[in-house]
């Protein structure tokens, strides 16, 4: 099965969309979340644990598996589904941004990114056409273009700068992919500057790919341009194609971004802030090292079936995390990627019934009073 993307249907009330992503390694039912998988892992989950929390797809990071094991090896091992035993969808970053955060250890020039190695120091150099070779090694079901995260703040001429570039490299990118199975997604840079956000869509649009993301954002930026980009960019991509907000992952972020017309995310967040002793659930956001809770017989949420749920207190969970129990980790994890899943069916369901405005505006009341209350 190539890749398609099928418009299902636009919620009535606002530009909510419910799609299907068809894969060849399985359908992705949009509006998703994609918990992401850095090193080839969701750290602290098994593969069966991600398929009993009814994840259909992960991220994974062209950077690092590069780095380590490097993507020959996995290409010999029968590729980054087989080797770690994966069998869904999987959406490979291009690393940008993370060499974008080596700052002290990197050189942008026209023809790609020269870099040293965090875990070692070597000296590497990344390409458009390296990255999109790497990516098609890893046998990932969907890939990203090298681009240049702009930094924030950044003046229009830097940012128009670091776009122009994106462009260029989103050209050599599309050039050298030589996997028709494998979707390659442009992505639209620019800044918070909205004429520079149009033109790098129409640009990239007019080199043609298989999906489109939206880079940059969610780098310190205010909440208000966050939206106000989406807002103004969104309506410019095709309908007829994905559309990917990058490493945004707050759950009142996913909301807002839906309500504009975004099919896909992706964030460190739920994992991450598991295995720093945040919990997320429909009211409030459970700190599980408060005193508060060294009582507490409920589970983290009582509507929610997850298997932590399901079994243990909160009580519980804070005795592990406060003793250091790595199994708090795991708890705490597949709560949060749960709660996360569980999201984006209520998403899906809403949009389905021409609901949906009438779902976010509930959702961000319970959230507001729970957050007021706790």
């Amino acid at each position: 099965m190539d890749f398609k993307y099928d418009l299902i249907k636009k919620d009535a009330t606002c530009d909510a969309r419910l799609g299907r992503i068809s894969t060849p390694h399985g359908v992705i039912h949009t509006p998703v979340f994609m918990p992401v998988g850095t090193r080839g892992t969701v750290k602290a989950m098994t593969p069966a644990q991600l398929i009993e929390l009814e994840v259909e797809v992960i991220l994974g990071n062209t950077y690092h598996l590069y780095l380590r094991p490097g993507h020959e090896l996995i290409r010999n091992m029968g590729g980054l589904h087989r080797f770690m035993n994966w069998s869904g969808p999987i959406l490979t970053d291009s690393g940008g941004f993370q060499v974008h955060s080596l700052a002290a250890l990197r050189k942008m020039t026209p023809d790609g990114v020269i870099f040293q190695s965090h875990i070692d120091g070597s000296r590497h150099t990344l390409t458009p056409e390296l990255v999109v070779r790497i990516q098609e090694a890893l046998g990932s079901d969907i890939m990203m273009c090298l681009d240049e995260c702009t930094s924030y703040p950044a003046s229009h001429e830097t940012a128009e700068k670091s776009m122009n570039l994106t462009i260029e490299w989103a050209r050599r990118s599309r050039e050298t992919r030589s996997s028709p199975s494998q979707a390659l997604f442009g992505i639209i840079q620019g800044g918070v500057y909205p004429d520079l956000r149009k033109r790098c869509a129409e640009e990239i649009q007019a080199i043609g790919f298989d999906g489109y993301a939206l880079g940059g954002l969610s780098v310190g930026e205010p909440k208000d341009d966050l939206l106000m980009i989406l807002s103004e960019t969104a309506p410019l991509l095709p309908p007829e194609r994905p559309r990917y907000l990058m490493g945004v992952g707050m759950p009142e972020d996913l909301v807002a971004g839906v309500a504009l017309g975004i099919d896909m995310f992706d964030c460190v967040i739920p994992t991450r802030s598991a295995r720093n002793g945040l919990l997320f659930t429909n009211h409030e956001n459970i700190v599980i090292k408060r005193a508060i809770y060294r009582e507490d017989e409920k589970p983290i949420e009582e509507s929610c079936d997850c298997y932590t749920c399901r079994n243990f207190s909160r009580a519980y969970l804070r005795h592990l995390y406060m003793a250091g129990e790595i199994l708090a980790m795991t708890l705490n994890t597949i709560h949060n990627i749960r709660y996360f899943m569980r999201l984006m069916e209520r998403i899906r369901e809403s949009i389905k019934r021409d609901a949906y405005d009438e779902f976010r505006k509930d959702f961000v009341r319970a959230r507001q009073v729970g957050q007021a209350a706790g």
